[in-house]
C-alpha cells in the first residue's frame, strides 16, 4: 500500500490549509493550534507570511523556517473536505 503524502497546499483564511494528497483526496486543517513557538509568531502576526506556505518533501514550510510535519497535519487521519 502506498503512503499518502502532501502533494499541494493552499492557504485559506483563519489559519486554515487546504492539502491535496497524493491519493487525490483534499482535506482542510485548522493549523492555528499547531502554530506554537517563536518560529510561528511572525506568521501569526503577518498574514502575507502565512500565505507564503509551501510543501518541501512531505513537510509544510514557511520562508522563515517554521514547519509542520506530515504527522502533525495528518496524524488524526485524512478526512475529505466537504
Amino acid at each position: 500500500m502506498a503512503v499518502v503524502r502532501i502533494q499541494n497546499i493552499k492557504p485559506l483564511d483563519g489559519y486554515r490549509l487546504r492539502l491535496t494528497l497524493t491519493d487525490g483526496s483534499v482535506i482542510e486543517r485548522d493549523v492555528a493550534a499547531l502554530m506554537d513557538g517563536p518560529g510561528f509568531t511572525p506568521i501569526l502576526i503577518d498574514p502575507s507570511l502565512f500565505n507564503a506556505v509551501s510543501v518541501e518533501g512531505d513537510t509544510v514550510v514557511w520562508p522563515n523556517g517554521a514547519r509542520l510535519s506530515h504527522e502533525e497535519l495528518l496524524g488524526g487521519g485524512a478526512r475529505p473536505s466537504v
